[in-house]
């Protein structure tokens, strides 16, 4: 075989020689069926990247029951350093589709989530683990983080643009998913030895009888992720949109770019922000009541609520317009955020329905946000742009729990509330609902969309 047969050969195990999903003939006659199929094995692949991601958020509850010597505020750092690693390594996956493909780049980076979960299964057993080993793990979770800005890029390539708000709404929902199963999974895989005790011995909760086994919290996704990684590098192809580096740099000069970036700072930093703060927030809020609530047993619900409404509002926001579900979405968070702030110094426990009911309100709300920003970015740009600003503003927009985590926990050491930070939040929210008013959703607005 020649040198030129065998490249060929190579390249057409990896990269699709034609894609044209907005040709009728070509998506009904085989687009179709690889972007659905693709579309399932991303998503697969992206539900573990928000396991390992928020992972931490259901860990640092239980940590200082187990013997580890940590202050509220090493907490809420702990919470916050994922974030920190996620919008960082978020900036470099905007890049990697265009220029290693949907294949490789999706496998790589779902096996890589192995070193966070090993690390952690070591990490729990011993209470002497030193803080900044952990600070080390937490930042390696976010390793989960990083890859939403190149599965959702990919996403949005392989579907015509008027199925790209329910796509990518698909895709990122049942992803966010991630959150929900581990802060639910955690309180229930804690409770017994895996693989009869091969898995570690297990640690006594202060002030308890119970032994618990928190290794099992990062060892049970172990086998998910090895799958799925797997199944990426044999059934998945890359879409042929190519660029370098440098040629994808254009996206900085756009200036609807910038303006859907701060949007999803306020739809998904949001969703993030609070996803990883929420079980904390529980324990320091309402945790020295007799009979507190166990965070774990709500906090859940946050993430849930907001990943079904973003899997919901993507066929509404490809209906209706992004821009107009996308000011539903603002005018509910600053509804929500102000009303949680009179629950936030309790008396009693009679007000803990209300904070949660309040806070379930603000993830519903950015869920829906999180699908309408995504229906209007595709209708903004051409789709390689359109998958670069996609990839960029989950970036930024990643930053959320290391936001949340080191705002709140600032408002807190200065304060003694959170409310500092719920009043920045609402002022942040208001400033986006005029921007998307002004240039989205109004009448004669400048792009509509």
């Amino acid at each position: 075989m020649s040198s030129e047969s065998l490249q060929a050969g190579r390249q057409g195990s990896t990269w699709l020689k034609r894609w044209e999903p907005e040709d009728p003939a070509f998506w009904d006659s085989q687009g179709k069926a690889l972007a659905w199929r693709t579309l399932s094995i991303t998503t697969a692949n992206l539900t573990m990247a928000f396991v390992v991601w928020f992972m931490v958020s259901a860990l640092v509850v239980r940590l200082p029951n187990i013997g580890f010597d940590l202050t509220g505020s090493q907490l809420f750092w702990l919470t916050a350093m994922p974030g920190l690693a996620g919008g960082t390594l978020r900036i470099l996956h905007t890049f990697l589709v265009p220029i290693y493909g949907t294949r490789h780049v999706v496998t790589l980076s779902t096996l890589l989530l192995l070193l966070p979960m090993i690390g952690w299964f070591f990490a729990v057993q011993n209470p002497e683990t030193p803080y900044a080993v952990l600070l080390g793990l937490a930042f390696l979770a976010g390793l989960g983080g990083g890859n939403f800005s190149s599965f959702m890029p990919s996403t949005s390539l392989f579907f015509p643009k008027r199925l790209q708000g329910t796509a990518l709404a698909v895709q990122a929902g049942i992803g966010n998913f991630g959150v929900s199963i581990v802060q639910f999974v955690t309180p229930w895989i804690i409770g017994f030895a895996l693989i009869g005790g091969l898995a570690g011995g297990p640690q006594v909760a202060t002030g308890a009888e119970r032994e618990l086994w928190l290794q099992n919290a990062a060892l049970v996704y172990v086998p998910f992720i090895l799958a799925f990684g797997l199944a990426s590098w044999f059934l998945l192809r890359s879409v042929p949109v190519r660029a370098n580096f440098r040629e994808q740099l254009d996206i900085f000069k756009l200036k609807h770019g910038l303006l859907m970036t701060v949007l999803y700072i306020m739809t998904f930093g949001t969703f993030s922000g609070f996803s990883a703060t929420f079980p904390l927030l529980i324990r320091q809020l309402y945790g020295d009541f007799e009979n507190a609530p166990d965070p774990l047993a709500w906090a859940f619900l946050g993430p849930l609520v907001g990943s079904v409404m973003r899997v919901v509002a993507g066929p509404i926001s490809d209906r209706l317009g992004g821009a107009k579900v996308t000011q539903v979405s603002a005018i509910g968070l600053i509804i929500c955020v102000l009303a949680v702030t009179f629950f936030t110094s309790p008396t009693s426990l009679d007000q803990f329905p209300w904070f949660v009911a309040f806070m379930l309100g603000i993830f519903f709300f950015s869920g829906i946000g999180n699908a309408s920003t995504f229906k209007q970015m595709p209708m903004l740009f051409t789709p390689r742009q359109a998958a670069g600003v996609i990839g960029w503003t989950s970036a930024v927009a990643a930053y959320g729990p290391f936001a949340a985590g080191m705002m709140l926990g600032l408002s807190v050491s200065f304060f003694g509330t959170p409310n500092a930070f719920f009043y920045w939040a609402a002022i942040f929210y208001t400033a986006c609902l005029a921007i998307n008013w002004w240039f989205y959703a109004r009448k004669g607005a400048e792009a509509p969309c």
